[in-house]
């Protein structure tokens, strides 16, 4: 069933002793706004988990799929090559691409271009749509090499900032052993190898996301595709343990339904009735019992109600 409300919600989540999202230009830190020393974490990392779960928890073997299980596929995925799924489009419709020649320089020698026409980009869009979850949510760009358009995703997703400023601690750990003998023999059998790790004591992250009904309607994003997305958000980080990420979890998931497609209310004007704040006589926050969190739904704009997911 095609949605027929616009939805905005808050994603609560925290992290203990760990890093929820490492930054490569500051050697794998946890991001941080360097101006208030918020922690943050990108909506790119946020849509890996989503995709992750969603991945694991939908076969993706085509021998084995059940009918309509193929809606469920991931387009990026670890070590996809983009261009081979776009092929796939081309290939499971029956399509042909145009090449064109583009002109040679003299002596050397001419390229070829391959495009697809106008009607079979717009067919091999639909088929991305209709099988991969990731496009028909958040969008993609796949006009690179064989072309299969472009989709503007109905759900899309903020950073998350945390309500309190984080430390980044950065930790010296010991491996009992090294990678090579060249290694052993200049330790004289020591076989020490030092690392840093970093993490952050206690975060609490706060996301924003949006649903827009009209774009779910140019994708085929309907009602079952929005209860995976909750499902996803609910339980994603139960799924993603790692070293760095032992104690992750999903707080709150707090969705503002409105009752037109067009919505009812400014969405910031939704997310501020949600309001977190560290409980009395707590200084320094260590757990999540530490903040309490409270939402005004007196007075609620006409044509909005409050769903508690999780």
């Amino acid at each position: 069933m095609s949605l027929q409300h616009r939805y905005d919600f808050v994603w609560i989540f925290d992290v203990k002793d760990g890093n929820p999202n490492g930054d490569p230009d500051a050697g794998n830190l946890p991001r941080i706004d360097a101006e208030t020393g918020h922690g943050l974490v990108t909506d790119v990392a946020l849509k890996r988990k989503i995709r992750n779960f969603v991945a694991m928890t939908h076969d993706q073997n085509e021998d084995t799929l059940q009918p309509g299980e193929k809606r469920y596929e991931i387009y990026v995925r670890e070590k996809a090559i983009l261009n081979l799924q776009h092929q796939r489009a081309y290939t499971a419709l029956g399509l042909d691409r145009t090449e064109d020649d583009a002109e040679s320089e003299e002596g050397k020698k001419g390229k070829k271009k391959r495009k697809g026409s106008g009607d079979a980009v717009e067919l091999a869009r639909q088929w991305m749509c209709q099988n991969f979850f990731d496009v028909r949510t958040f969008g993609a760009v796949m006009s690179t090499g064989v072309n299969c358009g472009q989709v503007r995703g109905p759900v899309q997703l903020t950073f998350a900032r945390s309500v309190d400023p984080i430390v980044a601690q950065e930790h010296s750990i010991t491996r009992m052993a090294v990678t090579t003998e060249e290694e052993a023999a200049k330790q004289q059998g020591d076989n020490r190898t030092m690392g840093r790790k970093h993490t952050v004591p206690y975060g609490l992250y706060i996301a924003h996301g949006f649903v827009s009904a009209f774009l779910a309607d140019q994708t085929g994003f309907d009602e079952d595709d929005l209860q995976v997305l909750y499902q996803a958000i609910c339980q994603s980080f139960e799924h993603d343990r790692s070293a760095a990420r032992g104690e992750m979890a999903t707080r709150a998931l707090i969705v503002f339904e409105h009752e037109s497609k067009l919505g009812n209310a400014p969405a910031y004007a939704l997310f501020e009735r949600v309001q977190i704040e560290r409980k009395p006589g707590v200084e320094i926050a260590r757990a999540f019992t530490d903040y309490d969190i409270k939402i005004n739904e007196e007075s609620l704009p006409a044509g909005v109600r409050i769903l508690r997911i999780c």
